[in-house]
């Protein structure tokens, strides 16, 4: 199975017919089907790594003030506890907790209603330690990387470039900030040169990395994509865009896509 890397952005795009949701549609058509999904998004950033092993997975409204028919969403994939448990294994010795609690939180539900809007495919998602470095996040990535071979698609849900203060909320086609463009653009440069220590000290990148990423939650789930990688295997970028400015909507798949049957 390819690895993907979505920028979710704003929750209205799952209710939305746009460039960014179109661009998820054809990536649900192009890719193989998965037997099951894990997904790790922004929106669960927890003290601790756990893994929801629930069998009916809940959906989360983790927002506020938006338009009220986004609050009657629901997205009822089944979950996939014998694939929870398979994590938990992989990530040995690193304790994985088994969380009946979560759901499918908007970064994971958002973009999989445009990507399998049947909700057919089970998912399971894995949250992200707040207490860990940049490189804890990558080293469980890599653990990981066997399940691709398991047809499980393993999707990360954030934005590249999220900045939510420098946010153009309520002017339309605002021009994207320099900042915002150098700091994507350094980070293609990287990932299709296969060189990832720069992706991972991203702090150190400079003042275009800090103003891209103020806190680390939405950046990190590429982290975990990328580390999946194999050898020779090129990123491609299915979908692109920055939205209100400041928040990159870039898509990054690792692995071919083909005809799915």
């Amino acid at each position: 199975m390819p690895a993907l890397f979505f920028g979710h952005g704003n929750p209205m795009n799952a209710l939305l017919d746009n460039e960014y949701t179109e661009g998820w549609k054809r990536i649900g058509r192009s890719i193989p089907r998965p037997k099951a999904i894990l997904c790790i998004s922004a929106h669960w950033y927890v003290s601790g790594t756990a893994v929801t092993v629930a069998t009916s997975p809940r959906t989360i409204h983790d927002f506020g003030g938006f338009a009220p028919e986004l609050y009657q969403v629901r997205y009822p994939a089944p979950g996939e506890p014998e694939l929870a448990r398979s994590v938990a294994k992989l990530l040995a010795p690193t304790p994985v907790e088994l969380d009946t609690s979560w759901g499918l939180d908007h970064g994971t539900w958002s973009v999989l209603r445009h990507v399998y809007p049947k909700a057919d495919v089970p998912v399971v998602q894995l949250s992200m330690d707040e207490t860990q470095p940049a490189s804890f996040h990558f080293e469980l990535g890599k653990r990981l990387a066997p399940l691709r071979d398991q047809a499980v698609l393993i999707a990360g849900s954030g934005n590249l470039v999220h900045n939510l203060h420098t946010y153009a909320w309520g002017r339309h086609m605002a021009a994207p900030f320099d900042w915002a463009i150098r700091f994507e653009k350094t980070v293609r440069e990287r990932l299709l040169a296969r060189d990832y220590k720069p992706l991972i000290d991203y702090e150190k990148m400079g003042a275009a990395a800090l103003l891209s990423v103020p806190t680390p939650d939405h950046y990190l789930p590429l982290l975990y994509v990328i580390a999946t990688g194999r050898d020779k295997e090129v990123a491609t970028f299915p979908v692109e865009g920055v939205d209100g400015g400041s928040i990159s909507m870039l898509a990054v798949q690792l692995g071919d896509s083909q005809s799915s049957s």
